[in-house]
């Protein structure tokens, strides 16, 4: 993976002063190597590879959506070098053998580094628990495990599953959705959900699993991550949890930092997901947690879906929005261009805290000789109109088409090889 050696002068350094980096064999270097690429940065902000605890990349099984190669070309070209694949595939990733299998689709594809999601149940059917242990110890070194799509909704369960991955510095990933408060639901709970007709997806749902989970979290002494957080109240019971030093982490979407339920109003079901846009006061007030650090991280959950999965009517629609190509760009117009975040803190948020909580060594490293050469150089001064069939992923449902969007990634290394060049993806 290492090719290239490569001097890039002049970026700005997670956002501060300017500076060259030297990469070499794969990692940064003290000095420039004899013969080796110059790349101009100037204007342009360097931060270590993104890294998202949330991608649904579809293999095995549902290739006509996204297959490991397309979505990690999708996710270089948003400039991460690390994506976290979930286990709602078909098979199911709950055994050893699912895992190391998208492991080494990803290692195949070589555009960045894949680490499966383990199932938390078998068949993500909220029954048993699924082969943890087999799952940690398969050459995938699963560590996050997850039942995406499902809520673990069993107390017992989920105290079970806490317990067993606390022995190998293992975290579940909770999808917080309370089943019986959610039959039938549409969209968020509210007037509009009364005034367009679609049964309500009450926020308490959300928060009612959080809110036990985070103490079973205190009970067991085990890593618990919230996925996809998105309501006013979901923010408060995760800043208590951290103020009492509960062993909690949470995320928050790029659309739920930007979209808000009003979108909804054309029945589009491009605007269909889970858990729903919910309110302006909502979108306030995640911004405010992640901006605050009560938010460890933004993840994509990036959800890709044929054109026919979406392209019908809202009640049979499938969830889910495309995410991996416009996140950054999202996180700098809702976070740094409000004020709420500088540079720095977009690179904690969306790479050095990801990989902490994954358990990723390589990736939110410094800038600093021998430390892994994973980088992204970003424009901030550049903008785009986003184009569905310009995106690199197999699926076109992304909820910004036609949206003018600020910042574009000029390049992305994973290892000191360039996966992305001069905006473009670098073919294999």
């Amino acid at each position: 993976m290492s090719g290239t050696s490569y001097v890039i002068k002049g970026a700005q350094l997670l956002g501060g002063e300017a500076g060259d980096l030297y990469v070499s064999d794969g990692v940064y270097a003290e000095d420039a190597v004899r013969g080796a690429q110059v790349v101009d940065a100037a204007g342009l902000i360097a931060l270590p590879g993104l890294v998202d605890l949330h991608t649904h990349l579809r293999e095995p099984g549902r290739e006509d959506a996204e297959t490991v190669l397309t979505g990690t070309r999708a996710a270089a070209a948003g400039g991460f070098t690390a994506v976290h694949a979930m286990a709602n595939t078909d098979p199911v990733a709950d055994t050893a053998g699912v895992v190391e299998q998208v492991w080494r689709l990803g290692r195949e594809a070589g555009y960045c580094d894949v680490r499966p999601v383990g199932a938390v149940t078998v068949g993500l059917k909220g029954e048993r628990l699924a082969e943890l242990g087999a799952m940690a110890d398969s050459a995938a070194r699963v560590r996050v495990f997850s039942d995406d799509g499902h809520c673990v909704s069993d107390a017992a369960l989920m105290r079970r599953a806490l317990e067993y991955v606390k022995a190998f510095g293992g975290v579940v990933a909770q999808h917080a959705q309370e089943p019986r408060l959610t039959e039938g639901a549409q969209m968020n709970e509210g007037e509009l959900s009364g005034v367009l007709g679609l049964q309500g997806w009450p926020a308490v749902a959300e928060e009612a699993i959080i809110a036990r989970d985070v103490l079973l979290a205190a009970h067991t002494g085990s890593r618990l991550h919230i996925c996809h957080l998105s309501t006013a109240g979901s923010v408060e019971i995760v800043r208590w949890a951290k103020a009492r030093g509960y062993p909690v982490t949470a995320e928050v979407t790029p659309h739920h930092l930007l979209l808000t339920e009003d979108l909804i109003h054309g029945y589009d079901p491009i605007y269909k997901v889970n858990p729903p846009l919910r309110s302006a006061a909502d979108v306030e007030a995640v911004r405010a947690g992640l901006a605050d650090g009560t938010i460890d991280a933004v993840a994509t959950d990036h959800a890709p879906h044929p054109v026919e999965a979406k392209d019908c009517e809202w009640a049979v629609a499938a969830m889910g929005m495309l995410g991996l190509e416009t996140a950054l760009s999202v996180v700098q117009r809702t976070m740094v261009e409000t004020g709420l975040l500088d540079w720095a803190g977009v690179a904690d948020r969306m790479s050095v805290r990801p990989a902490r909580i994954g358990g990723l060594a390589e990736h939110g490293r410094p800038f600093e000789a021998g430390a892994p050469a994973n980088l992204v150089l970003v424009d901030p001064a550049a903008s785009r109109v986003i184009e569905p069939g310009a995106l690199q992923s197999l699926s076109r449902n992304t909820p910004y088409a036609g949206m003018k969007l600020p910042g574009a990634v000029v390049a992305t290394l994973l290892h000191g090889s360039a996966t992305v060049l001069d905006g473009r993806v670098v073919e294999r």
